[in-house]
């Protein structure tokens, strides 16, 4: 399945890629360099391999970076005419445990930009507590 799509995209098949996509497409949110690296399979994969890979697939269309509260970027795969990601779509990073989540059914508010200018993305993180660190405070207080 990797294959076709980096072949759609423009893309020349590499393990690398490949390998890079089926584990963002399996994880299902997004993921940081440290995550991807840590999963079965891709613990070989040196780091210069990752982020040539990656800026690869941000390139062709394939992943997005959001950025988290500390700075670290987690990249989010798209899944074309699939479920999965879809694109544009704002992100939910839990303050407590920094798990980040899609939230692929709602869709970016409008915003108008300045005459002339030329988006070249956008980015919305909304920060709160996901519903086990809730708990977890909840039991505490």
């Amino acid at each position: 399945m990797e294959t076709a799509i980096l072949k759609r995209f423009g893309l020349r098949p590499t393990e690398a890629r490949e390998a890079v996509l089926r584990v963002l497409y399996r994880a299902g949110r997004p993921l940081t360099n440290p995550q991807i690296r840590a999963c079965p399979g891709m613990e070989e994969m040196d780091k210069v391999t990752l982020y040539r890979t990656l800026y690869a697939l941000e390139e062709a269309g394939l992943v997005h970076q959001v950025q988290g509260m500390d700075g670290a970027w987690h990249f989010c795969a798209h899944r074309p005419s699939q479920k999965g990601c879809p694109g544009d779509h704002p992100h939910f990073l839990c303050t407590g445990c920094g798990r980040m989540e899609c939230l692929t059914s709602q869709s970016l508010p409008y915003v108008e930009v300045p005459r002339g200018a030329r988006v070249r993305g956008k980015q919305l993180v909304v920060y709160g507590l996901c519903r086990e660190c809730a708990k977890i405070e909840d039991e505490g207080a």
